[in-house]
């Protein structure tokens, strides 16, 4: 198996959005974010799917190893190696992906988050630096598409935490601001015990008009001469939206069952999004 298919395996395997969105690229970009992708989920996965604490940590060190390595042009993982294929294509800065890591690694000593703007930083590392990274892979002609992809990274961490509620709980994790759940009453034994209360229902609407609106700051700084590069990133955001629609729909019932959209649904947004951004390019 080639490091390019280890990845493209990775990528369709997870079920992830992002899959979708990448349908839509040219081959070169398209391998590059593919590899930019599968070594999110690698650090990702070495924190959720690792139990030890310590062995979780002693594999992000032998990331932090990989990802010198990949600057070296040393690689030994295949998705070391798939990356430093695109970094011949694309300037992808070392410390990005080194912060990624340092995201990731929050998890395994930090499990609760005082107010938004502490759970920011985390959102930071763990998707903002991500859409600079993918920025620089679909090409940008103004500065401001930087600032349109870090909010956006923002954006899709929100929903994350929005959708994941019950997933992370499972894990002992809330990342829902501790102030928040003041506001609202929520209490965190009760989101820990997995239970669907009114107040956590009440919080989860406030947090989904946020993410919206960060969802609108972020588009509303992307650059016309950028959008139809930056498709790839308007696709997810059209697929990520619309999950927050359905977990609306669905009331915020968050803790009974875990809403995501079907591939099929996903694939036609990805190409009404893509075919809409092409007409506007003409």
């Amino acid at each position: 198996m080639t490091p390019d298919q280890y990845c493209r395996d990775k990528a369709a395997k997870s079920g992830s959005s992002f899959y979708y969105s990448f349908m839509f690229l040219p081959p070169q970009r398209r391998q590059a974010i593919t590899a930019l992708y599968a070594f999110c989920r690698e650090v990702d996965d070495a924190v959720d799917e690792i139990a030890d604490p310590e062995v979780a940590a002693q594999t992000l060190a032998w990331w932090r190893t990989e990802v010198e390595n990949i600057f070296n042009k040393t690689a030994t993982h295949p998705v070391g190696k798939a990356l430093e294929e695109a970094l011949q294509h694309f300037e992808l800065h070392q410390e990005y992906f080194l912060e990624i890591i340092d995201g990731m690694e929050m998890d395994l000593y930090q499990h609760r988050y005082e107010a938004f703007k502490h759970l920011a930083l985390y959102c930071h590392r763990v998707a903002s630096v991500v859409g600079l990274l993918a920025a620089e892979i679909f090409g940008y002609q103004h500065r401001q598409t930087l600032k349109y992809a870090e909010k956006l990274g923002l954006a899709f961490q929100l929903t994350n935490i929005i959708r994941d509620v019950r997933e992370d709980a499972e894990r002992g994790r809330i990342y829902l601001p501790q102030e928040d759940m003041d506001q609202f009453g929520v209490k965190a034994d009760d989101i820990l015990a997995l239970k669907q209360t009114p107040e956590l229902t009440a919080l989860l609407a406030f947090e989904t008009d946020r993410a919206r609106t960060v969802y609108q700051e972020a588009k509303g700084l992307l650059p016309p001469e950028d959008r139809y590069a930056q498709r790839t990133g308007l696709i997810m955001s059209a697929i990520y939206e619309a999950t927050l629609d359905e977990i609306e729909k669905d009331q915020f019932r968050v803790m009974k069952q875990r809403v995501s959209l079907t591939p099929l649904k996903k694939l036609w947004l990805a190409w009404r999004t893509s075919r809409a951004e092409k007409k506007h390019q003409q």
